[in-house]
């Protein structure tokens, strides 16, 4: 979604960080390519008046420190003022009301509000451990009612049955009453949308309001749509009365200028952004680590939540064990790839780790995208398992069936069985007894960059603390010590400091990826 606008400011931040002395006009010639990045991101004119206005006026009256320079401290104000912009801190969905706790979804049609319908109640039902019940007031959309029902049926949450010739507000009367009788702790009113404002719309939401009285509502807007999504907030707002905005389709190619905009203009929080098509796939809107990404500075916190949410702990820590003794076979290298994908592929991984952002389009010409990776999972999965536990006994009879079982060619499995002994013999490195292994090196040299020495060890391995079994509260003062210690500050020459040249290769890749910290460089 951000892509274009982090690219943009990027460079424009990198020219600034590079040099140790600004003028006036350095900063009024940044701010100008700010503003237009802007713009071209299709953000509001008057949120950008206002953006700019504040970065030139901390700017230039910025009192610089010592150990700083000056175009670096434009950079954190520029990241503290979209932090501002998109609002300080991330809101979730109230539910401190007395149950059951009514949520009115609003939108126009084809915002995506049904299916949004059923990710916040299955994001309840898992998560919060709530008892949900959905219920549909559109009468207007053909089976639209069916549809909320089918999506029920599918994330097991609970639906109002259909009752024909129901008027919208009855329908909402009902659903509370039924929720009520149910012992629900939750029902969410999926209304009608319209394919633009109009008065008997607004009259109906109205109505539907006060017949309801629900404690959040929450307004869907396709993240895509641009300049006309505020008008929308705006509009809602002011006759409804909107509690939070519900962004969808923010995986998209759009320019981000609405997410960036609808916050400011309206004076709502986003609370929950879509970032896919699965019943899954919705996040809760944070707006420091959605500043973070666009300046390229990446996100070690939601990198750690979806590993949390993703990686398997037992598959983990069989992983470890085998490790230990050197072991690494190519079903491992298939759980790896397998892991990877779920976090979001190659790209969505490389985007939330700091500094690494630039490094996409890199990998990329180097043919190391998810494609390639969906190539090596359609090889292994085209062995047999004597084959996946040892792949020397693959000769050219066996790799001719191979190719043409999973539609690649000797090549591909040959790049693909040369990527597996070397991250074989890493495995052994890294399990060897020598200084306590190398893992161990190189987990405390983590540890240690970001002060974290004292802290229990991931498998007991070198001080890293397990991240899976932290609070969002504690990760987010990892992020913060993590900064402090110089880790994941975008824009500045070497991203992660301490990750020199040698270190760690990625095959394929080029110069491969810089060292790891605490790992030696080779001689």
């Amino acid at each position: 979604m951000f892509e274009s606008l982090q690219d943009r400011l990027g460079s424009i931040l990198n020219g600034l960080t590079g040099r140790g002395a600004l003028s006036e006009a350095d900063v009024a010639a940044a701010l100008r390519e700010v503003r237009r990045a802007l713009l071209e991101a299709d953000v509001a004119l008057e949120v950008v008046r206002s953006f700019t206005d504040k970065v030139r006026e901390k700017a230039v009256g910025a009192e610089i420190l010592k150990s700083i320079k000056p175009g670096q401290m434009v950079v954190k104000i520029v990241h503290d003022e979209l932090i501002a912009m998109l609002g300080s801190e991330g809101v979730p969905v109230d539910l401190n009301a007395a149950a059951p706790v009514v949520i009115m979804m609003v939108g126009l049609q084809g915002s995506g509000k049904t299916t949004t319908t059923g990710k916040i109640a299955l994001r309840l039902k898992t998560r919060d451990k709530k008892k949900v019940l959905m219920a549909s007031l559109d009468t207007r959309r053909p089976a639209a009612q069916e549809q909320l029902r089918q999506l029920g049926v599918q994330t097991g949450v609970d639906t109002l049955p259909v009752i024909a010739g129901q008027s919208p507000t009855d329908i909402a009367a009902r659903a509370v009453q039924a929720a009520k009788l149910g012992g629900h702790d939750i029902v969410i009113l999926d209304t009608a949308g319209r394919t633009h404002i109009d008065e008997p719309l607004m009259i109906e939401m109205a109505e539907i309001k006060r017949r309801s009285n629900p404690h959040e509502i929450l307004l869907v807007a396709d993240a895509l749509t641009g300049q006309d999504a505020v008008n929308l907030a705006r509009n809602f707002d002011e006759r409804v009365g909107i509690t939070g905005l519900v962004l969808t389709r923010m995986d998209g190619d759009g320019r981000g200028g609405a997410a960036l905009s609808m916050r400011a203009v309206t004076g709502k929080p986003i609370k929950l952004i879509g970032v896919g098509e699965k019943m899954s796939e919705l996040e809760e809107f944070h707006p420091r680590r959605v500043a973070d990404r666009i300046l390229g500075m990446g996100d070690i916190v939601s990198l750690v939540e979806k590993a949390a949410e993703n990686i398997d702990a037992e598959k983990a820590a069989a992983m470890a064990a085998k490790m230990k003794t050197g072991k690494f076979d190519l079903n491992d290298l298939a759980d790896q790839l397998g892991q990877m994908q779920k976090m979001g592929g190659m790209g969505g991984i490389m985007g939330l780790m700091p500094g690494m952002a630039g490094m996409k389009d890199k990998m990329a010409s180097a043919g190391l995208d998810d494609k390639m990776f969906g190539r090596q999972m359609a090889i292994i999965s085209s062995m047999t398992k004597a084959e996946r536990a040892n792949p020397d006994i693959l000769k050219h009879s066996r790799k001719k069936r191979i190719a043409a079982g999973s539609g690649t060619d000797a090549a591909e499995i040959n790049k693909l069985l040369k990527m597996h002994r070397s991250m074989a013999d890493m495995m052994k490195m890294m399990g060897g007894k020598g200084k306590g292994g190398m893992m161990k090196q190189m987990m405390g040299g983590l540890a240690g960059k970001m002060g974290l020495g004292g802290m229990g060890g991931l498998g007991g391995m070198g001080g890293m603390p397990d991240l899976s079994k932290m609070d969002p509260k504690q990760l987010e003062a990892l992020q913060k010590q993590a900064e402090a210690a110089g880790l994941g500050k975008g824009g500045m020459p070497g991203g992660l400091p301490g990750l020199g040249g040698g270190g760690m290769k990625l095959p394929g890749l080029g110069g491969g990826f810089p060292g790891l910290p605490g790992l030696p460089k080779k001689k």
